[in-house]
C-alpha cells in the first residue's frame, strides 16, 4: 500500500480546527467534492458520494487532537482517512490529512482522489475555520 499525506497550514488555533473536523455534521461543508450530502440513519452516519452511498463515522481525540474517518459499503469493509490537528505558534494549526491506496485502487485513482483535496476541499476548510 501506498499513501499520500496533504498538509494545510491555517490561521486558526488548533482546538477550533479540531472541533469543527471532529463533527460528523460539518463534512458538507469542507469535503465538498467527497460528501454530496450526509445522513443519520439508524444511528449511522451516511455519505452521499460521486461514487455512491458509504457508511461513515469519525473516531476524534481531544488530548492528541487525531481525527480518524472511516468509510465503507458496511460496517466490515471500513476504510480509515487519518487526520490530525498540530498547534503552530500565533494561534496557528497544521492539518495533516492522509489518503490511503487500499487494494484494488490505481495510482491514478489515488491521485484523482487526492486532487480534489488539495484544490477544493482544503480551501472550504480554510474558509470555515479562520
Amino acid at each position: 500500500m501506498s499513501s499520500q499525506t496533504h498538509t494545510l497550514e491555517l490561521n486558526a488555533p488548533a482546538e477550533k480546527v479540531f472541533e469543527f473536523l471532529s463533527k460528523v455534521e460539518n463534512l458538507p461543508k469542507w469535503a465538498v467534492v467527497f460528501c454530496l450530502g450526509i445522513e443519520r440513519r439508524d444511528g449511522r452516519w451516511w455519505v452521499k458520494t460521486p461514487d455512491g452511498e458509504l457508511l461513515f463515522r469519525i473516531e476524534a481525540d481531544a488530548r492528541t487532537r487525531v481525527v480518524d474517518m472511516y468509510f465503507g459499503p458496511a460496517e466490515d469493509k471500513m476504510m480509515v482517512a487519518p487526520a490530525r490537528v498540530v498547534g503552530l505558534p500565533d494561534r496557528r494549526s497544521l492539518f495533516l490529512f492522509t489518503v490511503i491506496r487500499y487494494p484494488g485502487m490505481t495510482d491514478e485513482s489515488l491521485k484523482a482522489q487526492c486532487e480534489p483535496l488539495v484544490a477544493k476541499e482544503f480551501p472550504a476548510l480554510r474558509r470555515h475555520v479562520e
